[in-house]
């Protein structure tokens, strides 16, 4: 497993948030988070790191969203929907699963999330993908 930290790709940090239900690490135009053990990750939890992601990076910009499952806990996959229905806007969604259970979680959230939920065993390979998709998408934005 590995953490956000321990990586040569950390000294681009722009911020960290921890929260008590996990960290949030925040680089230009990517979130990747670390929940904590035994956690539930509900629309309450995901309003506070949405309002914080559009506060550091902007709501005009892309953003990628990494979940590094370091630690198992729960998503309510349902909540998703209340996302939308918040017009909220995710395109470029990974999940860096290292077991079985955090496998398995993807399966229920990708029948409520909208676009699709790109599953890696490396979070450094997760990091390529979503600041290829970021950088891709910022340069066809019309200036």
């Amino acid at each position: 497993m590995q953490s956000v930290k321990d990586l040569a790709f950390f000294k681009n940090i722009r911020e960290i948030r921890e929260y008590e239900f996990g960290v949030f690490y925040f680089f230009d135009g990517l979130v990747i988070s670390e929940m904590n053990e035994g956690e539930t990750f509900d629309w309450p939890s995901a309003k506070k790191i949405v309002n914080v992601a559009y506060e550091i990076l902007s709501k005009d910009k892309p953003i990628a969203y990494i979940s590094n499952r370091i630690n198992n806990y729960s998503v309510v996959p349902t909540d998703w929907l209340k996302f939308y229905k918040h017009r909220h806007q995710l395109e470029f969604y990974s999940v860096v699963a290292y077991n079985k259970s955090g496998l398995a979680s993807v399966v229920l959230e990708r029948m409520f999330f909208r676009s699709n939920i790109r599953q890696f065993s490396n979070l450094e390979d997760a990091i390529k993908w979503s600041l290829s998709k970021v950088n891709k998408q910022e340069i066809d934005f019309p200036t």
